[in-house]
């Protein structure tokens, strides 16, 4: 579990689970969701709102954890742009330590016989 600060001065936070980002990762709710000045903004936001209201709509929405995420983080009182930004940092780091993880795993086992 993780937690977000969700304003700048550090008073809200929302909690964050591995479901949540893999989640994220699943339906790529952060692709392309920046535009190339790098700012997130409240519009930022919106544009996923529309994006998982969107998939929500379709066939692919009828997944659970897409609905708890929106329940418990992107739709949640506190999520502002501020806490967007916080949760795409927690996102990336997250991926990046999978992906080292799972490349330390790999040069273990090029060393380990299997017979």
């Amino acid at each position: 579990m993780y937690k977000i600060q969700t304003n700048s001065s550090g008073t809200r936070s929302i909690d964050i689970s591995e479901d949540h980002l893999q989640t994220i990762e699943d339906y790529q709710l952060f692709r392309d969701l920046i535009d190339s000045n790098g700012y997130v903004d409240e519009q930022v936001l919106d544009k996923l709102k529309l994006n998982i209201r969107s998939l929500l709509g379709s066939e692919a929405g009828k997944d659970k954890r897409l609905l708890d995420l929106c329940l418990d983080v992107i739709y949640h009182a506190n999520m502002k742009a501020f806490g967007l930004q916080q949760l795409v940092l927690l996102f990336i780091n997250w991926k990046n330590r999978g992906s080292n993880d799972l490349g330390m795993t790999t040069r273990a086992l090029q060393g380990t016989p299997f017979n």
